[in-house]
């Protein structure tokens, strides 16, 4: 998932979005949507505004955002480029983006709770000599001796095992960055124009910076489409809502597996270092204030 401030300027592209829609679809033309937005004071919008003012690529400019910028670039180039309604073409667009982030919502939340419960268990490793203090062992002194000393090590040790294991796991568990289904999205909005598909997918395609052969599910939309004669722009968007869906359905599964994983280095690193770096001194603490040899 992306960092929450980067999803707060997803929310803020998406909003300006949702704005740039309704205007269009009142009337307005694109430089004076622009304009009308570039009141707001964001400079990327400004930037788009004055380019749009001068007949240039707005697609370019959104291009350089960060974040839902990119996803709306695409259907603003895709949008253009056949000659699609922009306000239709970005409705479009925000519904997708939203559903999006939605799903990427719940996944992180779905993921917060073990990742938070790994990370507080971490620490209890650390608190041994300082709860041992208080405890009047004196393990500060214990570990300063061989037994001690190697406890401590081998303790710190397991301690940064786990430190770095769990955000590892936490890394794979969580989803892509970009928009399930998005590709077929950006191809039903070109054949919703009247586009071919081969110039559907190569518009999709250099839309959003890549370079491949249509995925498995806008093959069988299409080949769907073709032999049965249903709509092919409806196919496409049931199967970007699919995407979505097995997405969502896919990031929960991933947190209840991660929740698992997470037992790996909570069994194997620190609650062993808890030992090592908690009971192990106190222990020798408590052998070294009866005089007994350790």
């Amino acid at each position: 998932m992306r960092a929450s401030g980067s999803g707060g300027r997803d929310d803020a592209a998406i909003e300006t979005a949702t704005r740039l829609a309704v205007l269009l679809g009142a009337g307005l033309s694109g430089p004076t949507a622009w304009r009308h937005l570039a009141v707001q004071g964001d400079a990327l919008v400004v930037d788009a505004a004055r380019v749009a003012e001068a007949g240039g690529d707005v697609a370019g400019v959104l291009r350089s955002g960060e974040g839902a910028w990119g996803d709306i670039a695409a259907a603003w180039s895709v949008a253009t480029a056949v000659g699609a309604p922009l306000a239709e073409s970005l409705r479009s667009a925000v519904t997708a983006l939203r559903d999006a982030r939605e799903v990427k919502a719940e996944i992180a939340v779905a993921l917060a709770e073990p990742v938070a419960t790994a990370r507080l268990l971490t620490l209890l490793p650390v608190l041994g000599l300082p709860l041992g203090s208080l405890l009047g062992l004196d393990p500060l002194r214990v570990v300063a001796e061989p037994l001690g000393a190697c406890a401590l090590l081998a303790g710190l040790v397991l301690l940064a095992a786990s430190v770095i294991s769990t955000p590892h796991l936490a890394r794979r568990a969580r989803p892509d960055d970009g928009i399930p289904g998005w590709d077929a999205e950006l191809v039903a909005m070109a054949l919703a124009s009247g586009a071919s598909i081969e110039r559907a997918w190569a518009l999709s395609a250099a839309a959003r910076g890549a370079d491949a052969e249509p995925t498995a599910g806008i093959a069988t939309a299409l080949e769907l489409s073709a032999r049965a004669g249903a709509p092919a722009v409806e196919l496409l968007r049931g199967e970007a809502w699919l995407a979505r869906h097995r997405a969502r359905a896919t990031g929960r599964e991933a947190a209840a597996r991660l929740s698992t994983r997470l037992l790996v280095p909570l069994g194997v690193c620190t609650l062993p270092a808890f030992l090592l770096l908690a009971v192990v001194p106190a222990v020798l603490g408590v052998v070294r204030s009866t005089s007994l040899p350790l």
